[in-house]
């Protein structure tokens, strides 16, 4: 028989540690490979966490509230296996990725701890909703809980913000700043002034901005600060990749039960355009060039509430353009539910965003930090082209698009990011009608 150590999951590159909500198991029991040992909460994700091995919890560690740091045991498993001495295993876990900055806006709240309050435990997830709401521990109490011994769950409090912003009355308490550390970008920078009031007149309608939008605009706002902004464009003709998808579309959701849409292609081909100008994979640390090894392709996906998240595809060199399709449609169909996990949202090397998708034909996206380019497709139209034919040049219906690549201008020049931009365009429309798949 072997001991060995369940370790706390690391559930993001930026989550240090995680509250434990419920065990599903207890000191005695067994538990099969895979199997759901635990509940956890972090302030993004609440999810459960499975036991790496077959065999008996000989010992938990922690209770029910305890916040435990990542990498930390909280039981022991005794096994089969042959050795005896204790090793200690991970829980499996998503795969580290290299460190990047996340935005820490400043918020005012009367929430600001993660421990239980009039009895009641509140996990880090609906807390950070709380705060970011501006919702009081005294309006949290308030909150009827579906969970575990009345506990309010995400789905609960996201229910009453609803609600809330529909008209419901809201308790209104004195502010207490809750302080944060400032992040310590690689740059130095002037303190930024404070932005002037905006006086309300007229006939207007206020809204509050969402926790999410909050972050996005605090992200956004860091990036230009961040990064000297330069856009340039180019213009494909995409007639032979319309052509082929018009025609592979049907037998290809027969076969593989999915839609082909054009976002696999376009990731296709700026894979093999890093390939061929690899510093556009890279980040900026100081005075630093941090070239990444790994082609990790995020794309923008529009949620149901209007906000943008960016799921990412790791490791896009390796997959054929069948496997980019299954996973662009699964990551796209969890985006819009709801359901990605921390780990798919990080770790982007580059950002590919369709404005085309919305009937834009062209758009200047801002670099999603600390990457230092993101492309963007405009919509296909056809339009009147001069081709060039051994018998003269010929004016003829095409399918035409324009790309936009941003890239920040302190590494990338206008010779390399003009040409990588170009370079995609040529493997799109070099894209051969006759593939197969």
């Amino acid at each position: 028989m072997a001991e060995v150590e369940l370790i706390m999951p690391k559930m993001g590159e930026s989550i240090m540690e995680a509250t434990i909500l419920k065990w599903l198991k207890k000191e005695g029991d067994t538990v099969k490979l895979d199997e759901p040992v635990l509940e956890i909460a972090t302030d993004k994700v609440d999810s459960e966490v499975p036991s790496p091995f077959a065999g008996v919890i000989t010992k938990i560690l922690f209770n029910v509230n305890d916040v435990v740091p990542v990498g930390k045991a909280i039981a022991i498993l005794q096994t089969d296996a042959g050795a005896v001495t204790k090793t200690s295993v991970p829980v499996s876990a998503p795969k580290p990725e290299p460190p990047r900055a996340e935005p820490k806006p400043m918020t005012q709240a009367t929430v600001a701890t993660a421990v239980p309050q009039g009895g009641r435990f509140y996990s880090p997830l609906v807390l950070n909703i709380a705060r970011s709401e501006g919702i009081s521990m005294a309006e949290l109490e308030t909150i009827p809980g579906t969970g575990a011994e009345n506990r309010v769950t995400k789905k609960d409090i996201l229910s009453y913000v609803q609600s809330r912003r529909s008209g419901a009355p809201i308790v209104k308490e004195t502010p207490v700043i809750t302080r944060e550390q400032p992040v310590v970008t690689e740059t130095r920078r002037e303190e930024q002034p404070a932005a002037s009031a905006v006086e309300v007149t007229g006939n207007v309608e206020i809204i509050e901005m969402d926790r999410m939008r909050r972050l996005i605009a605090e992200h956004m706002v860091m990036s230009k600060r961040t990064s000297a902004h330069v856009t340039s464009f180019v213009e494909a003709d995409v007639t032979n990749l319309v052509h082929w998808r018009d025609k592979v579309k049907n037998e290809f959701e027969k076969r593989e039960g999915e839609k082909i849409t054009f976002t696999p292609i376009f990731i296709e081909a700026i894979v093999k355009a890093i390939k061929d100008f690899p510093l556009v994979n890279s980040s900026v640390d100081g005075t630093r060039i941090i070239r990444k090894k790994d082609i990790n392709i995020g794309m923008a996906a529009a949620l149901p509430s209007g906000n943008l998240i960016v799921p990412v595809i790791k490791n896009a060199d390796t997959k054929n353009l069948v496997g980019l399709t299954k996973e662009v449609n699964d990551l796209a169909r969890r985006a819009r539910s709801g359901q990605l996990k921390p780990h798919e949202i990080e770790g982007g090397t580059f950002t590919l965003t369709n404005v085309g998708t919305f009937g834009n034909l062209m758009g200047t996206p801002v670099i999603n930090q600390p990457q230092v380019a993101i492309m963007a497709t405009g919509s296909i139209k056809k339009k009147p082209a001069v081709l060039e034919t051994p018998q003269g040049d010929v004016i003829a219906i095409r399918n035409m698009m324009f790309l936009s690549l941003s890239y920040d201008h302190r590494i990338v020049d206008g010779a390399l990011g003009g040409s990588f931009l170009r370079r995609v365009a040529d493997y799109l429309e070099a894209f051969d009608v006759n593939r197969e798949f």
